[in-house]
């Protein structure tokens, strides 16, 4: 009997080695054979927004080297959970994908009380597509010349202004955040949905100031609608060498990124993820491509999804105490 015993365990462990042999068989043709029929693309933003001119310019260029469409669908609300929340709960096979930013794919954890997703456990990241710097820009009639008097005004009116963001757990959002909890400042949060009708509102007289990305906003500096005091890297920006950066005003600490970056349901195999990725960094790395982006004010990443999810969590941890320490909320 135990003869016997011995050799059912030997033939259990030979059917166990046969079956993972035919599963990575089986990954390794599905991964080849990928993709099979039509991608759809959710970008939680509306249609104009950069996360969208990003996500549309990377579908074309999948497309084109993949073979099969790559359907672009916004699916907009919530500070970009709402299109955050459908790829998280589409089948994990490669056939949704999420082009997300800053709050979705990473920070809104913290924002809100009740996501429908955990970022963290529900998705997998794909590539870091691109990063930019952002800018400090006012009003013209707001008193303040420069950073300095900014902060000051802040100081002695605490409350009276309201800033632009394109949604809550963004770039634009937390790096205010971030300034009112260093500098010991108040000023309303006002949310939107993306950059154009941030900018919109800005120019209408509506709201005093914000962070954008440089382009967003660069035209109106140069046209004497808008001022910049500052942009949120550690040297100065190409496309506004004569704005100071944070790190030369003293506020290193304000060094802020806006990123976009492409996932995909969690647990999508590997192979597929990894041929996602190798295709999304050629298209990235193509001169027409990372020329259109640098346009946008972005610098091309294409990082692997390794160091993208190490990206996520500096990100996360870095957020997150900025988010506890200035009592933001998504409200």
């Amino acid at each position: 009997m135990a003869a016997a015993q011995r050799r059912n365990g030997k033939d259990l462990s030979v059917r166990k080695v046969w079956t993972l042999v035919l599963l990575a068989f089986c990954f390794s043709v599905q991964a080849q054979q990928f993709p099979g029929k039509p991608v759809k693309v959710i970008i939680p933003y509306p249609p104009g927004s950069t996360p969208d001119l990003v996500g549309r310019m990377l579908s074309t260029k999948l497309q084109e080297s993949l073979a099969r469409p790559f359907v672009v669908e916004n699916r907009t609300g919530a500070g970009g959970n709402i299109g955050a929340e459908a790829v998280a709960k589409s089948p994990a096979d490669g056939y949704t994908l999420l082009v997300g930013v800053n709050g979705p794919a990473a920070i809104n954890k913290y924002l809100y009380k009740n996501l429908g997703y955990d970022s963290d456990r529900d998705l997998t990241p794909v590539s870091l597509l691109a990063s930019s710097p952002q800018m400090l820009v006012v009003a013209p009639a707001l008193e303040a010349r420069d950073f300095k008097s900014f902060i000051a005004y802040l100081k002695k009116n605490p409350g009276r202004l309201s800033y632009a963001s394109v949604g809550s757990g963004s770039a634009s959002h937390l790096t205010m955040e971030l300034l009112k909890s260093d500098a010991g400042v108040f000023i309303v949060h006002i949310p939107y949905r993306g950059f154009p009708p941030a900018v919109t509102d800005m120019l209408g007289g509506n709201i005093e100031t914000m962070f954008a990305i440089i382009p967003a906003v660069l035209p109106h500096v140069k046209a004497g609608k808008m001022k910049a005091l500052a942009v949120t890297g550690l040297k100065r920006s190409a496309l506004a060498p004569e704005v100071p950066s944070v790190a030369e005003l003293g506020y290193p600490q304000l060094e802020s990124l806006a990123w976009i970056g492409l996932l995909a349901p969690a647990g999508t195999p590997a192979e597929i993820v990894g041929r996602l990725h190798n295709e999304t960094a050629k298209a990235l790395r193509a001169q027409d491509t990372s020329e259109a982006l640098g346009k946008l004010g972005f610098d091309v990443q294409a990082s692997s999804p390794g160091e993208f999810s190490t990206w996520i969590k500096a990100e996360q941890v870095k957020w997150a105490k900025v988010i506890k320490a200035s009592g933001a909320t998504a409200d």
